[in-house]
């Protein structure tokens, strides 16, 4: 058992010591990671209390929750989360657990006046204030009118809605203003959900998110997909921030340019998709016409749940159009899948070792993650 800790903690020394390194190294120097990185379940407990327990995490659009008692449950990190639209027209989120004996109240996605827990019909308004206590009776040791559920952070940005799980979060928004800056032309907030679903890969959640940051493998792995419209040779990497990276993805020139778009936008925008991702979780590709989204929660270190979504720009939308860009997006998902399962595979190893990444245009992005997690994750390691 000592030799299996010792074992551990020289291979999670060796993570700490690769990700310390690329605050010093540029991107033509940049290396992948050690495999621990990835299959290493003590890493995994760090991220989900570091980053997934403490950031913000996307958990879909203000659409899905539009009118005012609508409701969508969730849960982050094993904590059972319902986010509703209240009455008052005001977006919250609480703790979807019943301060009688814990249920989770909500199941799914709903509407109504409020929230009724299904085990002792205890329910509440969609202020979170505890309303009806079935046949409990006054009580001097409890005050109904003083219960609650508990509320958690919660933040809108671009039609996106962000919940935290720590108290105090400092503010999303400010962390995201140069990003903002760069995407605010295109409007997202004006999109509306056309897809939506719901899928567990066996992978662990940092290669599908580097896989969706980075434009190297876009003619390679989706040759008769994704190349067709945005070919590697035109990616350029786009500067990170504190709480984001990214890159340029740009369209094939010889195909029809996008009519469809805000009118803010520039021709060089309409040329590009801005594929940005707001770590541990969201990753977006932002495009004039038809955006996407991915929403990802980690449950064990090959296997990752996401939330996918295609958000389309403007209503007049022929059907066979929103079929096309749906089957574009689930065959190049499809794609990833079947790579990023069997990099799961060869990441366990013995002969595993790590290699050089493409330059910033390429592969910049994925060393942006790992400044970002030497920032967030590195002291825990070492």
């Amino acid at each position: 058992m000592s030799a299996q800790r010792s074992e551990g903690s020289g291979a999670r020394a060796a993570v700490a010591a690769a990700l310390e390194r690329t605050a010093e190294l540029p991107y033509e120097r940049a290396w992948s990671m050690p495999s621990a990185f990835y299959t290493d379940p003590a890493i995994l407990a760090l991220e989900r209390e570091r980053l997934f327990g403490q950031e913000w995490l996307c958990v879909g659009r203000r659409e899905e929750v539009a009118r005012p008692g609508d409701y969508m449950a969730l849960e982050l990190c094993d904590e059972p989360v319902v986010v509703i639209h209240g009455l008052d027209g005001v977006l919250r989120a609480f703790a979807n657990v019943c301060r009688h004996r814990g249920m989770p109240i909500a199941r799914g996605k709903g509407h109504g006046k409020g929230l009724m827990c299904p085990y002792h019909h205890w329910t509440y308004d969609t202020a979170g204030r505890l309303m009806s206590t079935p046949r409990l009776g006054p009580r001097p040791d409890f005050d109904a009118g003083a219960c609650h559920l508990p509320q958690l952070p919660l933040e809108q940005w671009q039609g996106f809605l962000f919940v935290s799980l720590a108290s105090a979060p400092a503010p999303l928004a400010p962390r995201l203003a140069a990003l903002e800056s760069v995407v605010r032309p295109y409007h997202l907030e004006l999109n509306e959900v056309r897809y939506l679903a719901d899928e567990v890969w066996a992978t662990n959640w940092k290669n599908l998110l580097e896989n969706f940051m980075e434009g190297y493998h876009l003619s390679a792995l989706h040759h008769e997909t994704l190349h067709k419209v945005n070919p590697t040779r035109l990616c350029r990497h786009l500067p990170p921030g504190e709480a984001y990276f990214g890159y340029f993805a740009g369209f094939n020139p010889e195909l029809p340019r996008v009519q469809k778009g805000h009118p803010d936008l520039t021709d060089q925008q309409r040329d590009d998709c801005v594929m940005f991702a707001v770590p541990p979780g969201f990753a977006v590709g932002c495009a004039a016409d038809y955006s996407s989204f991915m929403c990802i929660q980690p449950e064990s270190v090959d296997r990752v749940r996401m939330k996918l979504g295609l958000i389309f720009y403007g209503s007049e939308w022929p059907p066979e159009s929103v079929t096309r860009a749906v089957e574009l997006y689930q065959q190049t998902m499809a794609e990833d899948k079947t790579i990023l399962v069997g990099l799961a595979q060869g990441l366990r190893s013995r002969h595993y070792e790590r290699g050089p990444l493409a330059g910033a245009a390429l592969e910049g992005p994925v060393w942006d993650f790992y400044r970002y997690l030497n920032r967030t994750l590195g002291p825990g390691l070492r």
